[in-house]
């Protein structure tokens, strides 16, 4: 069993959750991609409290290799959480963040560092031909194309949490300790050379662990976190809206003075009720959910808890 080095040039981070079956393969290619590039390295595998057996997995394959490193949070925190706590526990100078579903191919991971010599600080990987099915990846297409629209900045739907990031890098992410997590996002804010490199994208190993309305429900937060746009929105359409009821105002009494109009029209107020309420309390749930993240960065209660490590 080789002896953990103090100081390992590579870290692997990737999070863990229904994986089981497919740890063994991942281990080995990593194992067969990085021994080439240096004999210092570490792979640190983040069970996100799978139900099925995958944390048993983790303890077997690090109990006979002193470069497997196993983290389990105490409870299911979600995938970004999840990348966090192994950046936190990465020692790597240069580290790879990867999904643990095979879909990131390890063999990747040379092109990946060859890069780095050209003085890039982050390298990531665009899926040239994602192997997800349409439905997923139109999903995907428009919410980043909000996104965009959103936050101002380019969002790249090929790109995801695969990449190589130097360790200062890691360190400036490991600052941004607010409550949403989107690593993509945190990657792109904290800015340094970055670059992107063409990979192949592999067919999924898994089920799919991520529901619509989870998806939704990421997408929501990562927006709000992101940009305050939904709220300048809402105050533009405020404003477009009262300016078109102050002319239909005119025109209704212009109409009434000259006889036109001669019988009151319940069916266009309860109308007109009914639509303006209905944008004061898109207005309000808006707000709403700025307030509500707002509270919970305010608690500051910890990303994630571990519960046990290897």
């Amino acid at each position: 069993m080789p002896t953990p080095p103090t100081k390992p040039y590579f870290s692997v981070v990737s999070p863990v959750y229904r994986a089981e079956h497919l740890l063994d393969e991942l281990v080995a290619r990593l194992h067969a991609v990085l021994a080439p590039l240096t004999d210092s390295y570490e792979i640190i595998l983040v069970d996100d409290s799978s139900p099925d057996g995958s944390w048993g997995k983790i303890q077997a394959l690090a109990a006979v290799d002193a470069r497997i490193r196993g983290l389990r949070l105490s409870r299911n925190f979600g995938q970004h959480h999840a990348i966090t706590a192994g950046l936190d526990a990465a020692r790597g100078e240069w580290v790879v963040v990867m999904d643990c579903d095979l879909q990131d191919r390890p063999e990747e991971i040379p092109a990946l560092y060859a890069r780095t010599r050209q003085g890039y600080d982050v390298v990531l990987a665009s899926r040239t031909s994602r192997q997800d099915a349409w439905l997923k990846t139109s999903i995907s297409r428009g919410f980043y194309a909000l996104l965009s629209y959103l936050t101002g900045t380019h969002q790249d739907p090929r790109v995801a949490n695969f990449g190589l990031y130097h360790r200062r890098v890691v360190a400036a992410v490991g600052q941004l300790r607010e409550s949403i997590r989107y690593f993509p996002t945190m990657v792109r804010w904290v800015g340094f050379r970055q670059i992107t490199v063409p990979v192949q994208h592999a067919p999924e190993g898994r089920p799919g662990t991520y529901s619509f309305a989870r998806r939704l429900r990421l997408a929501t937060d990562v927006i709000l976190a992101s940009s305050d746009k939904p709220l300048r929105l809402m105050a533009y359409l405020g404003l477009l809206l009262s300016g078109g009821a102050f002319l239909l105002g005119l025109i209704t009494l212009v109409r009434y003075a000259i006889g036109q109009i001669t019988v009151p029209g319940y069916t266009s107020l309860l109308l007109a009720i009914s639509f303006f309420s209905g944008l004061i309390l898109l207005a309000l749930g808006t707000v709403g959910l700025y307030v509500g993240k707002i509270f919970e960065s305010v608690r500051q209660r910890p990303l994630y808890v571990v519960e046990a490590t290897t």
